[in-house]
């Protein structure tokens, strides 16, 4: 069996080496450091999100340098239960970018989870511009489904957990090698946007996992992902997106691909099972932007086998619609453009749409959320948060749901 290990140390080297040469430099000259004035919050097109981030320059080197952080602290009580605060480091994200040429541009994400427990390449593509509707992208990419899959990060979110149905239904982030190609196509106040790939997919942990249950985000940990498919069909993700300036955006994405090792050196195993997500997203802003809409909708269809029994579902459901009103929008201490947010967010997954053979009755296994909260914006890139999540959770059986209530406090920023 092949095995494959990242070399963490060398992630370590080169960021220390490239942050030693910015500081160097930045020393000889302080002149020379550029950062990058993105506003993080401003309306673009989803598939724009890897580039629109704030980066650091320095004089010639050649690369660029960002990042942003993620840390709060929480009190969950379970059905009248509590293990107390937690404090929890959830991750941080490293960007380096470059212009290789005229028109060849490159960029990278390293993550590291849970205080560097999980180290990840997430991104690591090169686009070749033909044409701003003919462009070609090839590494590790980043798969288009729904919105919240390609502008996660946490800065530009007011909300402490990210969306349910984007980490379950939707696995969270979720990037394979591959290659494909995007463009743009802009008309007065119309942007059209396209975006297709092949890579590799899924593989048998989708419905052989530790949850028993299908689980698109189990079957997305494959360590051989990077190297080799897993059943050398590539999986397809197409996405088309249309933003009115003054209206907003939407968007359609579609998934589809073989998860099961269905041959192996020629001898047929099994037939082959596919995995198919359906996404509609749809964000717009109003009120002189004071007041944001953000939803995402998805809907998954797996080919489970006749042999596993009915509690690992053919067809699963999430969504989730956020609202972020800006009711302060003044200088405050020192920044000129500090704002204060009141947020609010409903969701639900479903994770086995379908009724038991022998009775009829509906399967459960579903959970909803509300949450609601406030946070405070010194400036674009920086969030300071705070969350009160209530959340019910019902099991298979439809026995009555497990209720939750959770505090949460915490910060995100670029740097």
């Amino acid at each position: 069996m092949k095995t494959f290990t990242y070399n963490y140390n060398f992630f370590y080297c080169l960021i220390l080496f490239i942050c030693f040469n910015l500081n160097s430099t930045a020393q000889s000259d302080s002149t020379l450091v550029i950062r990058s004035s993105v506003d993080t919050t401003e309306n673009k097109l989803n598939m724009d999100a890897t580039f629109n981030r704030p980066f650091l320059s320095v004089g010639k080197l050649p690369v660029a340098l960002g990042g942003y952080f993620e840390t709060n602290t929480q009190y969950a009580v379970t059905d009248g239960v509590s293990d107390g605060f937690s404090f929890q480091f959830r991750r941080l994200s490293i960007f380096l970018s470059s212009t290789i040429g005229s028109r060849l541009k490159f960029l990278t994400e390293i993550e590291f989870e849970d205080g560097a427990k999980e180290i990840n390449v997430e991104y690591a593509a090169m686009d070749l511009e033909f044409h701003s509707m003919l462009n070609l992208r090839s590494g590790i990419i980043i798969n288009p489904i729904g919105a919240f899959n390609q502008n996660h990060d946490g800065p530009k979110w007011d909300f402490i957990d990210r969306p349910i149905s984007s980490t379950t239904i939707i696995p969270s982030t979720l990037s394979n090698a591959g290659f494909g190609l995007h463009g743009k196509y802009f008309f007065r106040n119309w942007i059209f946007g396209y975006e297709t790939y092949l890579t590799n997919g899924f593989d048998d942990k989708i419905i052989s996992n530790n949850e028993n249950r299908t689980s698109l985000a189990a079957g997305k940990i494959n360590i051989d992902k990077f190297e080799e498919s897993n059943n050398g069909v590539p999986m397809f993700t197409g996405k088309l997106s249309v933003r009115n300036r003054k209206i907003g955006e939407v968007g359609f994405s579609y998934l589809t691909g073989v998860y099961n090792k269905f041959q192996d050196d020629g001898l047929i195993l099994d037939t082959k099972r596919s995995t198919t997500i359906y996404a509609f997203d749809f964000n717009t802003s109003f009120i002189k932007n004071r007041i944001n809409l953000t939803s995402e909708f998805a809907k998954v269809m797996v080919e489970v086998p006749e042999t596993y029994s009915q509690q690992f579902g053919e067809k699963q459901v999430g969504c989730f619609v956020d609202l972020t009103a800006t009711i302060i929008q003044h200088k405050i201490f020192n920044w000129d453009k500090a704002k204060f947010n009141l947020v609010l967010r409903a969701e639900y997954a479903d994770y086995n749409q379908g009724k038991f053979r022998e009775t009829g009755d509906n399967i459960a296994d579903d959970v909803w959320a509300i949450v609601g909260g406030a946070s405070f914006r010194p400036v674009g890139a920086t969030v300071i948060r705070f969350n009160y999540r209530y959340l019910q959770q019902t099991d298979l059986l439809g026995n009555p749901p497990a209720s939750s209530a959770i505090i949460q406090f915490g910060v995100s920023s670029y740097f």
